[in-house]
């Protein structure tokens, strides 16, 4: 297993009358951040938010290519990110404990945080696929092409970790500066990770070395 400390390369924030910074999501040209009670949009370019959607915010956020997914609660929501419209619900699997969300294989995967789990659901029904556990509580989740990373944060430490999505063997860790808060994670789908500071309200960017 590979361990090196993350190459911290921007930071975005603190934003105006954002407290927190949770889940987070890539729709290949802004970023998208929860913030509890609204979405915003982020021009990575600039580092201004160039919009907001009022729908519950409270953990992980994912997008398809069409439709953005935001953990509200005991619920996951399905959103039309033009008008901000919530479409359709699902249960959350951790019926509230939930953290961070991503997309993938046509699939969500969403952590449990404090069972320390991803699991892979269907996005229509929310049936549980399969789970895979770990040995640390669950932040963020993204996938970084056939790289299945999460983040963590226990204990006044947090770190990205790239683990075996057959078996959760931590296979590389970045290991953030003491202090730092990791909550949302999402990749560009290229070589950096976008992380969410949890209280202290900031973005950062991680290169994937």
């Amino acid at each position: 297993m590979k361990t090196q400390p993350a190459e911290i390369l921007h930071e975005y924030g603190p934003f105006p009358g954002i407290d927190n910074v949770h889940g987070l999501t890539f729709d290949g040209q802004q970023v998208w951040f929860a913030s509890g009670d609204r979405l915003n949009a982020l021009d990575p370019t600039s580092g201004t938010i160039t919009r907001s959607l009022d729908v519950p915010a409270h953990a992980g956020t994912a997008f398809d290519g069409e439709h953005l997914f935001q953990l509200a609660e005991d619920r996951i929501q399905k959103i039309n990110p033009k008008t901000g419209k919530v479409l359709t619900t699902i249960p959350a699997p951790g019926k509230g404990g939930d953290s961070g969300l991503a997309w993938a294989e046509g699939t969500l995967w969403v952590g449990e945080y404090r069972d320390r789990k991803i699991h892979q659901i269907d996005p229509q029904t929310g049936e549980i696929l399969r789970t895979i556990a770990s040995n640390r509580f669950v932040t963020g989740v993204s996938w970084l092409g056939d790289e299945l990373w999460h983040g963590t944060w226990e204990d006044d430490q947090s770190e990205l970790r790239r683990i075996d999505p057959a078996d959760g063997t931590v296979m590389e860790r970045l290991a953030m500066p003491a202090g730092t808060g990791m909550s949302g994670l999402e990749s560009n789908g290229v070589d950096r990770f976008f992380c969410g500071s949890g209280d202290a309200g900031t973005i950062r960017v991680v290169r994937r070395p």
